[in-house]
């Protein structure tokens, strides 16, 4: 809504009037599209003070720390609800009645085998490259198997390739991890849940298979919840900005995945991880909390804090309960980096310097513990990430489609040369 209009004053210029469009929460927004008529635009960095587009799908409140998908709460929506029916929520607005839930939950069940002839694929890729470089390629691939719906104006064509993508991501994923342990790669189950069929496909074998714990599978269930979506961050705008090309959808996740590969995205609780291992014991902790105070000092506490939530990460309160029901099922009591995490977990809940700055463990922090503890090695805590974001991606993807939009082209400041001339 333009109800109210703020004026812009350029020096030697008339006055330009802007509209400021509300949106149903949040603050307001000034519409700067018309200052290209001027012969100006904005200077904005990193987009930190610029919305790139309309949404109706997630919002953030940052200081308050609330996460909402359509509306819903994040902590409702991982109390209450499962993955798939989020992921509905996400694709289509609204929760899903009982038929609708138990159709979905088919359709994606019924794709999540890939064609046989991608395995091949596999044997292109060394066996030690990162899982992030081989699901950056064979998801992009995918397009040269399923281009029976590949129409981008085409809603049903939309529809079909989001099935495909949300039902996909789990076993690619748990192929990247087989074939980089040399294993044979498991084909997926239906009698199982999405959860229950991702650990499958993970952790058994031709020659053993072995029942799926039920605390495991609910615990996987909470962390795909937790990362489906989170509103414009850099994956989600490079799929948004690479839609916008007309690209097709498998090549557009493909781009998001490779923007999520960067360790200020997608790394963090890969992060964690690495700095528990170099702080190595218990007994070196002090000096690595002072390390954190010390302004100094470059380092820096993974996994506390977040850039956009400056109150506690509604996510890291269910994920905090998730953690402390994996460890005590598998009985982890004498595992040291564990030891570690948790002993850094009770001083930052605790620390005045902690709580005075919102340096709260976040949904990082305590993912990375339960994906180690549940046994997935850290080079796949990112393609777990981007497998549970898919939907997120191409809920945007589809939501851009199906309004009028414009290609993407950010402007510049150009600081270069201006027009020289060759001399020889």
């Amino acid at each position: 809504m333009a109800d109210k209009k703020a004026q812009l004053i350029i020096e030697g210029a008339a006055p330009v009037e802007l509209p400021i469009l509300t949106g149903t929460v949040g603050p307001d927004v000034i519409d700067v599209r018309s200052l290209t008529a001027t012969g100006r635009f904005t200077f904005d960095p990193g987009f930190m003070s610029t919305a790139s587009c309309e949404s109706k799908i997630t919002y953030i409140d940052g200081d308050q720390g609330i996460l909402l998908h359509r509306g819903y709460p994040i902590e409702q929506l991982a109390e209450q609800s499962d993955y798939l029916e989020t992921c509905y929520l996400l694709l289509n607005g609204e929760l899903p009645t009982a038929e609708e839930k138990a159709r979905f939950v088919s359709t994606i069940k019924n794709h999540t085998m890939v064609h046989e002839q991608l395995k091949t694929f596999f044997n292109g890729f060394r066996r030690d490259a990162h899982p992030m470089a081989i699901m950056c390629g064979v998801v992009g691939a995918l397009s040269a198997f399923y281009h029976d719906s590949l129409d981008i104006k085409n809603p049903h064509h939309r529809e079909v390739s989001a099935m495909r993508l949300v039902a996909k991501m789990p076993t690619l994923a748990a192929m990247t991890y087989k074939y980089s342990m040399g294993q044979p790669m498991m084909y997926p189950r239906n009698d199982l849940n999405y959860a229950e069929n991702f650990l499958h496909m993970m952790f058994n074998t031709p020659c053993e298979i072995k029942p799926i714990s039920p605390v495991l599978a609910k615990a996987m269930d909470k962390i795909f919840i937790l990362h489906a979506d989170h509103e414009q961050n850099a994956s989600t705008s490079t799929v948004r900005l690479a839609g916008s090309s007309g690209a097709n959808p498998f090549a557009c996740i493909a781009a998001g995945i490779a923007a999520l590969w960067g360790p200020a995205h997608g790394g963090a609780n890969e992060a964690v991880l690495a700095m528990l291992d170099e702080i190595g014991d218990v007994s070196n902790i002090d000096a690595f909390i002072a390390k954190a105070k010390d302004k100094d000092d470059p380092f820096k506490l993974m996994g506390f804090g977040h850039r956009v939530y400056k109150n506690r990460d509604p996510r890291a309160t269910v994920m905090k309960q998730t953690c402390d029901e994996v460890l005590k099922e598998l009985g982890i009591t004498d595992d040291p980096q564990l030891e570690l995490a948790m002993r850094l977990e009770e001083i930052a809940l605790t620390d005045p310097y902690f709580i005075e700055r919102s340096l709260y463990p976040n949904v990082d922090f305590y993912s990375g513990i339960i994906l180690k503890a549940i046994g997935i090695p850290t080079s796949m805590f990112t393609v777990i990430f981007a497998l549970a974001r898919t939907v997120g991606w191409i809920s945007h993807w589809k939501e851009m489609l199906s309004s009028p939009y414009k290609i993407g082209r950010p402007r510049q400041l150009y600081t270069g040369y201006p027009q020289r001339d060759l001399k020889k």
